[in-house]
C-alpha cells in the first residue's frame, strides 16, 4: 500500500481494438495513441500531480523532469491540487518543453466568473498562455450538472476560453457516480475529452467501464483513465503490471499515474514500454479475481447509495 495511492469482453463490444491508434516508437519508447478527436498523440501513461502533497516541492519537480526525460508527454494537474502548488511544480519545469508536452488542468468552479478567474490563476502558475486541455473537474452530483449548464454557468467559461485560444480542448472529470457522467454527455455534445476511474474491480460495482466508456468511445472522445490501482487498494491482490495492463487493454488513450518518486515513475514507464494488450479471456480472468474485493469497501469514492439500482443498460465488461 505504500508504493502509491493514486493513479489513474469490453473491447470486442465497442468495435475498437485496445491497440487502435497506438504506435510504438522505434527506439523502444513509450507507445502513443491518438487522443480521440483531438488528433493529438499522447503517451499511454502520463504524470499526474494530484499526489504531489505526499512529497516535497523539489521532489515533485524532479519527478516531473524525469517524466519528460523518459518520454512522457502528458501532464495532468488541477487548480485544487495542493492549493495550486501542483500547477506551480509544472510551471517550474515544463515551460522549456512547452511545444513537446500536453498539459491539462481543471477547475471545480461551477460559475462562469469563478471558472474564468481560476483559469487566469492556472495560466499564471503554469507559466503558459494556453492550456492544451481544460476540464470541468469532479462532477459528482446531478446538481453539479445543473449549475454547470445554468445561465452564467461554467460551460460558458469553457466555450469562451476555447474560442479565445486560452485552451485548445475541453472536457470533464468525475469519479463518484457514472450516471452523472452519462448526464453530462447527454446534456452537451461539445466535449473533446473525458476522464473517469477505470480499473480491474470497477465492472463489479457502479461501473464506469460499463455505463460510460461505451458512450465515450461512440462519441470519439479522448479517454483518460484514473484510479488505475483504486488508490493502491488493488495492490493487496494484484501487482502494478496487472493493474496497468488491464486498463491499457481497454479502449482508452492514456492513464494518469500519480507518481511521487522517480522509482515509481520508472517502474510504470518500463511496464508501458513492454505493454501488449490483454485478450478478452485474460481480462475476464482478472475481473474474476476481483470478485471478492469489489464494492464500496474498495471504491469508497463512489456513491454507496447507488448500490441497489445502478445496473447499466450498456453491454460490455
Amino acid at each position: 500500500m505504500e508504493r502509491r495511492t493514486f493513479f489513474g469482453g469490453i473491447v470486442s463490444g465497442f468495435g475498437l481494438a485496445p491497440s487502435a491508434g497506438a504506435a510504438r516508437s522505434k527506439d523502444g519508447g513509450i507507445p502513443t495513441r491518438v487522443f480521440g478527436k483531438t488528433g493529438e498523440k499522447l503517451t499511454i501513461v502520463g504524470q499526474a500531480g494530484g499526489r504531489f502533497p505526499l512529497c516535497s516541492f523539489e521532489e515533485a519537480k524532479a519527478v516531473t523532469l524525469r517524466a519528460v526525460e523518459l518520454g512522457i508527454n502528458y501532464f495532468d494537474t488541477a487548480a485544487s491540487y495542493w492549493d495550486g502548488r501542483s500547477e506551480e511544480v509544472y510551471g517550474e519545469v515544463l515551460p522549456r518543453f512547452r511545444k513537446k508536452v500536453f498539459i491539462t488542468t481543471k477547475t471545480v468552479k461551477r460559475t462562469r466568473a469563478e471558472a474564468e478567474a481560476e483559469l487566469h490563476n492556472s495560466l499564471r502558475r503554469l507559466k503558459t498562455d494556453y492550456i492544451d486541455l481544460w476540464q470541468i473537474h469532479s462532477v459528482a452530483e446531478m446538481s453539479d450538472v445543473d449549475k454547470i449548464f445554468a445561465p452564467g454557468g461554467a460551460i460558458e467559461a469553457f466555450e469562451a476560453a476555447k474560442k479565445a485560444g486560452k485552451c485548445r480542448f475541453i472536457g470533464f472529470t468525475g469519479h463518484r457516480d457514472p450516471r452523472v457522467h452519462v448526464a453530462m454527455l447527454e446534456r452537451y455534445n461539445g466535449y473533446d475529452t473525458i476522464l473517469m476511474p477505470l480499473h480491474i474491480a470497477d465492472p463489479g460495482y457502479l461501473s464506469f467501464e460499463k455505463m460510460v466508456l461505451p458512450l465515450a468511445v461512440e462519441r470519439g472522445l479522448g479517454i483518460q483513465a484514473m484510479k488505475t490501482t483504486a488508490n493502491a487498494k488493488l495492490l493487496q491482490t494484484f501487482n502494478v503490471r496487472e493493474c496497468l495492463e488491464y486498463v491499457l487493454s481497454l479502449p482508452v488513450h492514456c492513464a494518469t499515474l500519480g507518481c511521487t518518486t522517480i522509482g515509481q515513475l520508472e517502474d510504470d514507464v518500463r511496464i508501458a514500454r513492454q505493454f501488449k494488450p490483454l485478450d478478452p479471456a485474460q481480462l475476464s480472468a482478472l475481473r474474476a479475481r476481483a470478485d471478492r474485493i469489489k464494492g464500496p469497501g474498495l471504491e469508497d469514492w463512489k456513491l454507496p447509495s447507488l448500490a441497489a439500482g445502478a445496473t447499466s443498460t450498456y453491454a460490455g465488461g
